[in-house]
């Protein structure tokens, strides 16, 4: 028998779509994550952090829109926006004036829905990783 699943599990879940390194780990970590009735998504970004701010939220609402997350309207796409700005937020003190890239991970369970935000700060070689991971509630 399977246990609930928690905000914890789909927060957990959104970062292991976040640090998955492939497109092929992506493709496989969706599918093992699906079978536990866990819907994900991945996007990748990467630039400038503050000009790339705004990019990086309307990815991740259009990629959650296009994979059935959430739906297609102003509370399905605030809730996402809304978890990727404050994922962002955790980690703007590393990043502000600096490049960044790396990967969003987005996990839905019915209530939750979770958004991890992995990259990679810094200069040429010079380089600080930072996580970010917010949670939103959001009506079936």
């Amino acid at each position: 028998m399977m246990s609930e699943i928690t905000s914890i599990d789909v927060g957990r879940a959104a970062l292991r779509m976040a640090i998955s390194e492939t497109r092929q780990d992506e493709h496989d970590t969706r599918q093992l994550l699906a079978k536990r009735n866990l819907q994900t998504v991945a996007v990748d970004f990467g630039g400038e952090f503050i000009p790339s701010v705004k990019k990086i939220i309307e990815r991740a609402v259009v990629a959650a829109q296009r994979q059935n997350l959430v739906p297609s309207n102003h509370v399905g796409e605030g809730a996402v926006a809304g978890a990727v700005h404050a994922a962002l937020e955790q980690v703007s003190a590393k990043a502000v004036g600096l490049n960044v890239g790396g990967k969003i991970g987005i996990a839905r369970h019915g209530e939750h829905l979770c958004v991890a935000v992995y990259f990679g700060v810094g200069v040429l070689n010079l380089n600080e990783v930072a996580v970010g991971l917010a949670h939103r509630s959001l009506s079936l």
